[in-house]
């Protein structure tokens, strides 16, 4: 991969696969962002994958759509107990509340977290794991395209 995501990417995959926003095809995913208010399509041929979402198409890298989609395959590493803590986050709003500073708005949702009791040493372990994985893999990643 030429350019990896941000590592406060993974909880947003983590999410998608907690609240149930992706639909695995045959050769394609629907994945629908966090306040269901648009649905991304991700492609993938052999180690190619292609997405409709922004961080994909602008940034030129694998945003949280492909990542969820690599862990729903098994080509990343999927905890899907740490993948429920979570499950109904609305990265939208987070992330605009945070002017797109992806780090601010995952120590806001950690601390939300640690609020209500829950360790979070284990799921920043877990996500470095990932990050390792994910740096590893040989895919390519591109602008994906709407239409079927």
């Amino acid at each position: 991969m030429e350019k990896l995501p941000p590592i406060e990417k993974i909880p947003e995959a983590w999410s998608a696969i907690a609240d149930g926003r992706v639909s695995m095809l045959e050769n394609e995913a629907e994945v629908h962002s966090s306040n269901w208010g648009k649905i991304y399509v991700v492609r993938w041929d052999e180690n190619t994958y292609s997405s409709t979402d922004s961080a994909t198409y602008w940034q030129r890298y694998a945003g949280y759509p492909i990542l969820a989609v690599l862990m729903m395959q098994g080509r990343l590493p999927l905890n899907r107990q740490i993948a429920t803590n979570f499950g109904e986050i609305n990265w939208t709003d987070l992330n605009n509340r945070h002017k797109r500073d992806y780090s601010a708005a995952v120590a806001e949702v950690m601390s939300t977290l640690r609020q209500k009791g829950i360790d979070t040493a284990p799921i920043t372990e877990e996500m470095q794991l990932v990050y390792q994985a994910l740096s590893a893999l040989t895919i390519n990643t591109k602008r994906g395209r709407n239409k079927r």
